[in-house]
């Protein structure tokens, strides 16, 4: 649990002077936050614990880059977000999604979306979240991390900008492309519908 009353500007001083209690008061205070970003973006083949560490091990040996222009989380928050971009470029494989590395109640989802307008059935959620997640496999790691900060996460423009460095034009394109992607590959799971 991060500890609100944390003077995090002293606590950064103390950690560059090599104080360790300060390391863990920090890391204790960071931890929600690198954990929250890392479950959001990280790649398929790296587990969470060993992407957070990653993570921690770039803030510390970075911090003395930190220069305090900007609240410490959201230095952090970019080299959390940069770092797993990173890993899942590494990753580079993406197979193709077909219609049968779907479950029954992803196909049941697609059968719906593909033959009425309706929403979905609540008990359908699981199954429609699951085939966004795999849709979103299918894009690359910036398509993915746009559509997750806005679309998911209900992110503005102009905090996507701040968080990832792009411009707020770069925002909007990779957003809107993002979103053509999808309907692309969706549409190969459902060749009849115009979608």
């Amino acid at each position: 649990m991060p500890d609100e009353g944390l003077d995090v500007p002293a606590c950064v001083r103390a950690v560059q002077q090599g104080d360790e209690a300060a390391a863990r008061a920090l890391l204790a205070h960071l931890y929600p936050l690198v954990m929250k970003l890392v479950r959001a973006y990280r790649p398929r083949r790296t587990s969470e614990e060993d992407l957070a560490q990653i993570v921690f091990m770039k803030v510390f040996t970075k911090l003395d880059q930190y220069a305090g222009r900007v609240p410490l989380e959201h230095w952090v928050s970019r080299i959390a977000v940069n770092t797993c971009l990173n890993q899942i470029h590494a990753e580079r494989v993406r197979p193709e999604l077909r219609w049968a590395d779907l479950s029954e109640a992803e196909e049941q989802v697609l059968q719906s979306l593909a033959s009425t307008p309706a929403d979905l059935e609540p008990s359908q959620g699981l199954a429609s979240r699951e085939l966004v997640a795999k849709l979103l496999a299918q894009l690359n790691p910036a398509d993915r991390l746009v559509i997750n900060l806005i679309h998911l996460e209900g992110k503005s423009v102009e905090e996507v900008r701040q968080l990832t460095g792009w411009s707020a034009s770069l925002v909007k394109v990779r957003a809107f492309r993002a979103r053509k992607k999808m309907r692309k590959h969706l549409a190969l799971l459902l060749p009849d519908q115009d979608l």
